[in-house]
C-alpha cells in the first residue's frame, strides 16, 4: 500500500486529534513538585502509549506512523509526504531566524513558545544541528539560547550562532574555531568606512533622532533602532528619518576615500563643503544608488522628500564600486542599518556548516526578512534545503516561499513547520 494511502487510513481510522493532545500534554507538562500532578502526568503518559501501541501493531512501519500521528495534523503529514516525494531526503540542519520567526512580539509576548522549544530539543536529540541566524548581537542571542534551549544544547557542539547578519559566527565547543570574526577579513578601506559612520552616527545626528533612537551594540554593523519609549506610533517616522540620515552619513564617509570636487555654495552659502562627483553631490548619488537597489528605500526617500532627480545608471563608477560592497537595509518601524554585502547571513551560514561538519546540507531555513531571503535563495540555488516564513514576513520573502513549497505559518506558530519537517524526516527513513 502506498504511503499516501497509509496516511489516509491513519487519520481516518484513529483518533489522532486526541492522540496529539495527550502527546502535547506529556511533552510540555511543567516540572512541578506535586504528587497529584505527577500522577496525572503518569496516567496521561500511559494512555498515550496505549494509543500509540494500537497504531504500532496495525502498521508495518508502526513506530513511524504512531509518532507522526501523535505530533502532526493531517495537513502537516500530507505536506511532509509531498516534500519527501519532491526532494527525496531528510532535513539535516535547521537554520533559524529568531525575532518574528521563532518568537513574535505580536502574539507570544516575545518568548519562544514551549512547544517550539520542545520540538527543537527533539531535533537536537536526533542529531540535527541547529544554526541560529540573526541580526542580533552575540550577547543577546547567547542569552536567549541558554535561557530557551538550555546550556546543554548550546554547548553540545551541535549549535552555531550566526550573529549580526553574518559578521560573526559563534560555535561553542570547537576550540580555535569557536568564535570567528568574519569582518576582520574585509579590506581596511571598507572597515574604515564603517568605523567612521559608527563614530559619528549618534554624535552628529539631529536632536530628534538622538532622543528617539539608539545604536544597537554591534561589533561591526551599524544599526539604528527606535527607543522603547518612542512607541510604535513614532517608530516608523523615526526610522524613516534615520534611514535618510544614515545614507547621507555613509556617503560622506565613502567620500573620504574617493577623489571628488568641492560642492558649489548656493546663494545662502549652503553646500560649499559638500563633496561632489560629476557636478552632483555624493549624497545624491548614494541616495539614487540605494533607491534603485530597494523599492522600500526608494519609497522612504520619496516620502521624506529626499529622492534625488538623478539617473541611478549614471552613478560614477568609482562610487558605485564602493557602494556595491555595502548594504543599506530598511526594516519598517524597526531599524535602519548598514552592513557589508561581502558579509551576510549566507556567508555566516556557510562558515557555521563548515565548523559543524555538515558536508551535504539540506536545511530548513526559517525567517521573515530580506537577509533571511538571501539564505533561502542560496538553499534553492544549491539544492540545499527548503524555506519557510511567517505570514507577516517581507513581501519578497513571502513570494519566494509561496513560489517554492508554500511553507507559510501563522504568527507565533513556527512549531507547525517544525512538526511538518519532523514528519518529513520520519518518512525519509522509510525509503
Amino acid at each position: 500500500m502506498e504511503r499516501y494511502d497509509l496516511v489516509y487510513r491513519l487519520y481516518d481510522e484513529y483518533e489522532t486529534e486526541t492522540l496529539r493532545e495527550y502527546q502535547e500534554f506529556v511533552d510540555v507538562f511543567p516540572a512541578v513538585d506535586s504528587r497529584v500532578a505527577l500522577d496525572h502526568w503518569q496516567e496521561a503518559h500511559e494512555e498515550l502509549e496505549e494509543r500509540k501501541d494500537e497504531i504500532r501493531r496495525d502498521f508495518a512501519a508502526g513506530e513511524t506512523f504512531a509518532e507522526i500521528a501523535a505530533r502532526t495534523t493531517r495537513d502537516q503529514a500530507f505536506t511532509a509526504l509531498d516534500l519527501e516525494a519532491k526532494y527525496g531526503r531528510a532535513v539535516n540542519v535547521l537554520v533559524l531566524d529568531v525575532d518574528e520567526t521563532l518568537r513574535s512580539a505580536g502574539g507570544t509576548d516575545n518568548e519562544i513558545p514551549r512547544e517550539t522549544l520542545h520540538v527543537l530539543t527533539e531535533f537536537h536529540e536526533s542529531g540535527v544541528p541547529i544554526v541560529i541566524c540573526t541580526g542580533q548581537t552575540l550577547e543577546n542571542v547567547k542569552g536567549f539560547a541558554i535561557q530557551g534551549l538550555g546550556s546543554e544544547i548550546v554547548h553540545s557542539g551541535d549549535l552555531s550562532i550566526v550573529y549580526e547578519a553574518g559578521t560573526g559566527v559563534f560555535t561553542p565547543g570547537h576550540g580555535a574555531e569557536t568564535k570567528q570574526l568574519l569582518y576582520e577579513d574585509l579590506d581596511e578601506s571598507i572597515r574604515t568606512v564603517f568605523d567612521d559612520v559608527r563614530s559619528r552616527v549618534l554624535p552628529e545626528a539631529p536632536e530628534d533622532l538622538r532622543r528617539g533612537c539608539h545604536l544597537q551594540g554591534n561589533e561591526f554593523n551599524v544599526t539604528v533602532k527606535p527607543n522603547y519609549e518612542t512607541g510604535s506610533s513614532r517608530a516608523r517616522e523615526i526610522i524613516d528619518e534615520a534611514l535618510v540620515y544614515l545614507i547621507d552619513l555613509l556617503a560622506d564617509a565613502v567620500a573620504g576615500a574617493l577623489p571628488h570636487e568641492d560642492g558649489d555654495a548656493d546663494e545662502d552659502g549652503n553646500g560649499a563643503d559638500e563633496p561632489t562627483l560629476e557636478g552632483e553631490s555624493i549624497a545624491g548619488w548614494t541616495r539614487a544608488f540605494y533607491a534603485e537597489q530597494d523599492s522600500e528605500i526608494r519609497a522612504v526617500l520619496e516620502g521624506e522628500g529626499a529622492y534625488p532627480d538623478l539617473d541611478p545608471d549614471a552613478v560614477p563608477e568609482g562610487l558605485a564600486e564602493v557602494l556595491s560592497r555595502i548594504d543599506v537595509a530598511y526594516y519598517e518601524a524597526d531599524a535602519a542599518e548598514i552592513g557589508s554585502l561581502e558579509l551576510n547571513k549566507v556567508v555566516g551560514v556557510e562558515r557555521a556548516l563548515e565548523v559543524l561538519g555538515v558536508d551535504d546540507a539540506f536545511a530548513l531555513v526559517m525567517g521573515d526578512s530580506k537577509s533571511d531571503l538571501r539564505v533561502m535563495e542560496w538553499a534553492a540555488e544549491n539544492d540545499a534545503g527548503i524555506a519557510a516564513a511567517p505570514e507577516h514576513a517581507s513581501r519578497d520573502t513571502l513570494e519566494h516561499v509561496l513560489e517554492t513549497d508554500e511553507l507559510v505559518f501563522d504568527r507565533g506558530k513556527s512549531v507547525d513547520v517544525l512538526r511538518t519537517v519532523y514528519a518529513l524526516n520520519r518518512f525519509a527513513r522509510l525509503r
